[in-house]
């Protein structure tokens, strides 16, 4: 009898037995996802990623999203008439900026990524400050920078968050939603019946609620595909890093500029309880299934040391 069955049929069956494995292993498990920069300017790349995360959803895993959206506020603050100014890299938050980033990035953008996550098929609840309801899930305190010769140089409403509503966030996991979190947070102290809100860094903001959830995993969405021996060679993509071999090619120049930091923090974090570390190409096609689903992946893991 001859067979019938589509060669590609017989390959996609194969794709499902190879999830399998992964699927069952990350059942349950929390993941946090930091979505930002161009990835929230490309509608297709950002389709994409929310339909992974719904498959994510539905398979068992609990995804929670922390998102930026910069390219936004700036966008907001031209048609303003605003000039953003930046200190040693970060947003000068004054009143007007504020105002700004609460309605772009706490309203606007984190209701629209909810409301696409629904619209593909997921649950999702926005976490923000804006509208009737605040339920704000991140708090935290204002910051300053070092100058260069030791003086303190004011950032205005810029913060860092020292608490994550941890209860809030597992209880929407627990009933199969996906939380959407802003990277803003509030002070702690209420003055005058208001809490002061602070523009957070979104990448600390996710590794907070990563280490705050004793997340297995957090995901670093990039538009660089992990990191690379070459810098100018995306072929040389590094699998898979230890804090050893970490440090050795940052001591060796072959990690070097903004990667340092970035896989510095990555380092901090899984000292801090998160089980791994993934930076990944946000605008890969399906890039977050292939990278927690198949047994090579497409970015670069950052884990602990191997056990002797």
């Amino acid at each position: 009898m001859p067979d019938t069955v589509p060669k590609k049929a017989i390959q996609k069956a194969d794709v499902l037995i190879e999830a399998m494995g992964w699927i069952r292993r990350f059942r349950d498990s929390v993941t946090v996802i930091k979505l930002g920069g161009s990835l929230l300017d490309d509608a297709e790349a950002l389709r994409h990623l929310l339909i992974d995360i719904v498959f994510m959803e539905t398979v068992g895993m609990r995804p929670v999203v922390v998102h930026g959206g910069g390219k936004a506020v700036n966008q907001a603050m031209a048609a303003a008439g605003l000039e953003p100014r930046w200190v040693q890299g970060r947003r000068y938050t004054d009143d007007a900026t504020l105002g700004i980033v609460e309605k772009v990035l706490g309203g606007e953008l984190n209701e629209y990524i909810a409301g696409k996550i629904e619209e593909y098929g997921g649950r999702a609840m926005p976490l923000n400050t804006t509208g009737e309801t605040n339920n704000n899930v991140l708090y935290g305190e204002r910051i300053t920078l070092d100058g260069e010769n030791g003086e303190q140089l004011d950032l205005g409403h810029v913060g860092h968050v020292t608490r994550v509503d941890r209860d809030a966030i597992e209880n929407l996991c627990f009933a199969g939603q996906v939380p959407v979190i802003p990277c803003l947070c509030e002070s702690e102290e209420v003055v005058d019946g208001k809490r002061q809100l602070f523009n957070v860094n979104a990448d600390t903001a996710a590794m907070a609620v990563a280490e705050a959830l004793g997340a297995e995993k957090l995901v670093f969405l990039s538009d660089v595909n992990g990191v690379l021996l070459d810098k100018d060679d995306p072929g040389s993509r590094i699998g898979t890093l230890s804090p050893s071999k970490s440090k050795e090619l940052i001591a060796s120049g072959v990690i070097a500029g903004g990667m340092i930091p970035k896989v510095e923090a990555c380092l901090q974090t899984l000292q801090n309880g998160v089980g791994k570390v993934h930076i990944v190409d946000g605008k890969l096609r399906h890039s977050l299934l292939l990278e927690i689903y198949t047994n090579h992946g497409v970015g670069t893991q950052i884990v602990n040391e191997p056990a002797a």
